[in-house]
């Protein structure tokens, strides 16, 4: 049973009466998460006027900074929160040449007010704006390589799972290495536009194919089975966190990652894996695949009018997960199947 509220839900891991409500979700009574992480995705902070989107929808690029520091405060005043998960995209591309190291570092400086940990993956704005060897220690990132995946468990019954949907990239990576000529030879196969960011001409999930959306590489695909491998002996739940989407009903074509389906068949060959969470497509989405697992793109920071919001947290139970979303961020209830 999987919904995003608009009301008051009234069984499954929500049953019974509210012990709180948040966007009309409510919290199981008597029932205590294993742990709980605040979410946010696409602050693309900058200090510009409000522009658009490509398709035309408002953005509100001085605005998005105080959408974090209020969900800095509401996390902090949760007080249980175990840690924050940012889901990408911190600064916009269109930051100003020269100001791009000081808008990462004063949104940095936000999340740093966070009373705990705070995991960050990157985004292709993040890319824009400074390579991975300046933007990963910064963000306090330890990957191998200039890698950005890595995994942690928060408690015994659970692993959290970090990809680096950015691995094989035209951006990030300096101009001659392996990874951005490996990505360029795909876009020039898989794309046939002079600009490889529009997805111009492009059919169906071939939109996808463009230079603003990157693939999980060869390494990193077998380190994700030895993960879910050991996961599963030691009988661990996992959620899966990517930048891109990894379903195409939970998000655009054009958003989602390159070689997504590539990705889920690893991760369907293990009964471990309950959820899929991600950021990139703005708009938001939510899909159960074919598998069961639950699929959640959140809303972006940057899309949000002055005086709303986007961000919330998310309560883990051994049953499912009950995200409480604020303002544009809906709240959604993932019950697990037995």
């Amino acid at each position: 049973m999987v919904r995003i509220f608009m009301e008051i839900a009234s069984y499954g891991i929500c049953a019974g009466d509210a012990m709180g409500s948040i966007n009309g979700l409510v919290s199981p009574p008597g029932k205590r998460p294993l742990f709980s992480f605040g979410v946010i995705s696409d602050v693309q902070y900058a200090d510009i006027p409000d522009g658009h989107s490509f398709l035309g929808v408002p953005r509100y690029y001085r605005h998005s900074i105080h959408v974090l520091q209020r969900a800095v405060q509401k996390w902090n005043n949760h007080q249980n929160l175990n840690f924050v998960i940012n889901f990408g995209d911190i600064v916009d591309g269109k930051c100003p040449p020269g100001q791009s190291l000081d808008a990462v570092k004063k949104v940095n400086n936000e999340f740093q007010k966070i009373n705990g940990p705070v995991y960050h993956l990157i985004g292709n704005h993040c890319l824009y704006n400074l390579p991975r060897d300046k933007l990963l220690p910064l963000l306090k990132i330890q990957g191998l390589n200039g890698l950005a995946y890595y995994d942690f468990s928060p408690s015994p019954e659970y692993r959290i799972v970090v990809l680096d949907g950015y691995d094989i990239s035209a951006i990030g990576w300096p101009q001659g290495h392996s990874k951005t000529l490996q990505a360029l030879e795909f876009l020039e196969k898989k794309n046939p536009n002079s600009d490889k960011n529009s997805p111009s001409g492009l059919l169906g999930l071939d939109r996808r194919f463009v230079m603003f959306n990157g693939a999980v590489g060869r390494e990193q695909l077998e380190w994700l089975d030895g993960t879910l491998q050991d996961a599963t002996k030691l009988k661990q739940k996992v959620i899966v966190c990517c930048h891109l989407p990894l379903d195409v009903v939970a998000s655009s074509q054009e958003a989602l990652l390159w070689n997504y389906d590539e990705v889920m068949n690893v991760i369907h060959q293990y009964n471990c894996v309950k959820a899929c969470l991600s950021g990139h497509d703005h708009k938001g989405g939510y899909s159960v695949d074919s598998h069961g697992v639950h699929h959640r793109s959140f809303e972006a920071a940057l899309e949000c009018p002055p005086d709303t919001d986007a961000y919330g947290h998310i309560d883990v139970y051994d049953d499912g997960l009950l995200l409480f979303g604020t303002d544009r961020i809906q709240s959604t209830e993932m019950c697990f199947n037995p």
